[in-house]
């Protein structure tokens, strides 16, 4: 739930903090001292369109923050972690800033994050409701997954959207493998002349260094041997070759050891390189042997390197790219063979995937229609309490020519508020207040299955007064059994009903608007509600009315307390406020 709302430099308000607690808060206050203005910030903090003109006059940025308690809301940690947001103390505080050059920022504990982030995480936790809002309750797919939870049809609906997924995904199978069937018989004739001239070749991977290297060897034929014969002359050649020197080395060695046995070491040094160097001899000359001058042999290499040559500057870059693009030439090719057969089987996946697809779905269907007629009936008995007497709410179920991922149909909740006139989608509802009331109707029956933990009513008291008024605020208060409500009103009724009563007013700083915020104790509630009643507020007949207003609702069968309480304190002060009843 919502538990503190923080807004500074925003239109008219310099700095106010808005203590909220579990069950019905109201929110008053004399004509334009900024109850809509609250309503406003509420709004930016859950990602409507900023705008630089928003900022108090003399400021340079304005900045809203909401402190939630997400305890026990569902799945919230989990989305905010797939944002990157950590969530600590499940406690998360959203903040929107605007600058004065037009540029925005938002956050979500401290992590910066977009506005389009912000309204989705502000969409789990808050429904705001009024003229111009476009809430969760107002598209199409909120609606269908309302009717959903209200029917029990959740699991049903999961089923659906699986068999939607084995159909589409046999199709994208279908599609993929036909696409590929028809490419390759417009290109078969260029096909069959990749696969043939590389499939002749009969190459193998890495032939083309190995001939590099080969003909390297043979075009250098004879400086190779000519090298070759030179180093053999230094090494046995004569009296001046390194191994009949290394003779008369010995000799000397073997000097030494004989008054020294000490130097065996020296020995063992000498017998190992003459022994390399022997070694080093007889490779020479076995390589000088094989050093071939073989003109034939040469132009086969060149011969060979040319045709690898012609097929890299086609097919290349490498060798394995061109025999990988034979195989893939060769592939498709068979591919015209084969893809009947194995389209065949795809179509005849894709009948039963569909016709399972249209059973569950109208397993589903038969669900909606019977939550449906539910739903309605009961919003119906609710919309005259509201004020709208001639009132008539339906769900309309309208078929698609297919199932789709959602089911058969589409779903579009529909009213009509008055005798003689058609039902109009929820959206086009031309008056806040009846929206708003429509809304509370829709809140009071789904109160059970909707998962938004707080609802904010603007306007809900439009049109309306005396008993209706109060039959409103009995509602309101009821909604506030199972969710957070926070209400802007100027009905006495309404905000009689209310647990807990903040008061917005208007005044003066520095030679500038501003808006305050008191929360109202026991004493400051009465006349609060006396002023609202319209008389003197210090007037034992306005004050004793105020009363027995709040006294009705304190006994009210509707009047049970909140699940969860949280202390208050105003603005103004730090004396701790006393809820209301």
């Amino acid at each position: 739930m919502l538990t503190e709302l923080r807004i500074r430099n925003f239109a008219i308000i310099e700095s106010v903090t808005l203590p909220l607690a579990a069950g019905f808060n109201v929110l008053s206050g004399e004509t334009g001292a900024g109850k809509s203005i609250v309503v406003g910030a509420l709004g930016l903090l859950l990602g409507e369109r900023a705008s630089a003109d928003l900022i108090r006059s003399g400021a340079d940025r304005a900045t809203v923050e909401g402190v939630f308690d997400v305890a026990g809301i569902e799945g919230i940690s989990a989305l905010a972690d797939e944002r990157g947001i950590d969530v600590e103390d499940d406690t998360l505080v959203l903040k929107r800033e605007i600058a004065s050059s037009g540029r925005g920022r938002a956050w979500i504990n401290g992590a910066t994050v977009t506005a389009t982030v912000l309204a989705e995480i502000g969409r789990r936790l808050v429904n705001l409701h009024g003229q111009h809002d476009a809430q969760s309750l107002l598209d199409g797919e909120s609606q269908r997954r309302i009717l959903d939870a209200f029917g029990g049809a959740l699991a049903q609906a999961g089923i659906v959207r699986s068999a939607h997924a084995e159909l589409e995904s046999v199709r994208r199978e279908i599609r993929t493998l036909s696409s590929r069937r028809t490419e390759a018989e417009r290109r078969a004739d260029y096909l069959r002349h990749v696969a043939r001239e590389i499939e002749d070749a009969r190459l193998s991977a890495g032939e083309d260094a190995r001939l590099e290297d080969e003909a390297r060897v043979l075009e250098n034929a004879d400086e190779l041997r000519a090298l070759a014969n030179a180093l053999s002359d230094h090494l046995t050649g004569d009296d001046a070759g390194a191994l009949p020197r290394l003779a008369a080395a010995q000799r000397s060695l073997a000097a030494i050891l004989r008054i020294d046995s000490s130097a065996a070491e020296l020995q063992e040094l000498f017998d190992a390189g003459y022994y390399a160097l022997q070694e080093l001899s007889n490779k020479v000359e076995s390589y000088v042997s094989a050093v071939d001058l073989d003109p034939a042999r040469l132009e086969e290499v060149r011969r060979r390197r040319d045709q690898l040559f012609g097929l890299l500057k086609k097919y290349g870059p490498a060798l394995e790219a061109v025999i990988e693009t034979g195989r893939s030439a060769r592939s498709e090719l068979d591919l015209i063979d084969t893809a009947h057969f194995d389209l065949a089987n795809l179509t005849a996946r894709e009948a039963t995937a569909r016709g399972q697809l249209h059973g569950e779905a109208g397993k589903l269907s038969d669900l909606r229609k019977a939550s449906a007629r539910r739903i309605a009936k009961a919003v119906d008995a609710l919309l005259p309490q509201l004020g709208m007497p001639d009132g008539k709410f339906t769900v309309a179920l309208v078929p698609r020519d297919d199932p789709g991922a959602e089911g058969g149909e589409d779903i579009e909740f529909r009213v009509a508020l008055n005798v003689g006139h058609d039902d109009r989608p929820l959206a086009r509802v031309a008056s806040g207040g009846e929206l708003s009331r429509v809304m509370l109707a829709l809140k009071t029956i789904l109160a059970g299955v909707d998962e938004v933990p707080t609802l904010i009513f603007d306007e809900v008291d439009a049109g309306i007064g005396g008993k209706v008024g109060l039959q409103v605020g009995d509602t309101l208060r009821r909604v506030a059994e199972e969710h957070q409500v926070f209400a802007i009103s100027h009905l006495p009724q309404i905000a009689a009903r209310a647990h807990h009563h903040i008061v917005v007013s208007k005044g003066a700083k520095g030679g500038l608007t501003t808006a305050d915020i008191t929360v109202m104790d026991v004493r400051t509630r009465v006349t609060e509600i006396a002023r609202m009643l319209g008389g003197d507020p210090e007037s034992k007949v306005s004050r004793a009315h105020a009363k027995e207003l709040i006294e009705t609702a304190a006994v009210s069968r509707t009047g049970s307390s909140p699940k969860k309480t949280t202390s208050l304190r105003t603005t103004s002060n730090t004396a701790e406020a006393e809820s209301g009843p």
